[in-house]
């Protein structure tokens, strides 16, 4: 099943809503957090496919977000958009560049590998 529904998480919000646009024009719904509360607020009370943490955010603080995701026991792909070349985020499964173009051209590529990867969420232990 593809990847359809979308956290995405920012502190700007142009940023952010050129990254929900995008992703809505790609055919994903996307769901917007414009704080890290908020982001585990709408995690613990929703159904996501994928969370996509914008470079907006302080890398301590992506990865404290992933670390809490992880922490839930849930398996959702974490993905983050870098703000430098060559950033990476620790726990995050992948990292994005943040240049347009280049950020069309891998999200796309990112999106298809999460949906490979093994889960195990909330989901999961709902169906059993």
């Amino acid at each position: 099943m593809p990847l359809t529904l979308v956290l995405a998480v920012g502190l700007d919000s142009p940023q952010l809503k050129t990254r929900n646009l995008v992703l809505q024009s790609a055919g994903y719904t996307v769901t917007t957090a414009a704080s890290i509360k908020e982001a585990i607020d709408l995690f613990q009370s929703g159904d996501f496919d994928l969370i996509l943490l914008c470079p907006s955010i302080a890398s301590k603080d992506r990865d404290h977000l992933t670390c809490l995701i992880r922490a839930s026991g849930s398996r959702i792909p974490v993905v983050s958009v870098a703000g430098t070349f060559g950033e990476c985020d620790a726990f995050a499964d992948a990292t994005l560049e943040d240049g347009p173009n280049r950020f069309l051209a891998d999200i796309k590529d990112v999106l298809i590998k999460a949906t490979r990867r093994p889960t195990t969420d909330k989901r999961d232990d709902e169906q059993k």
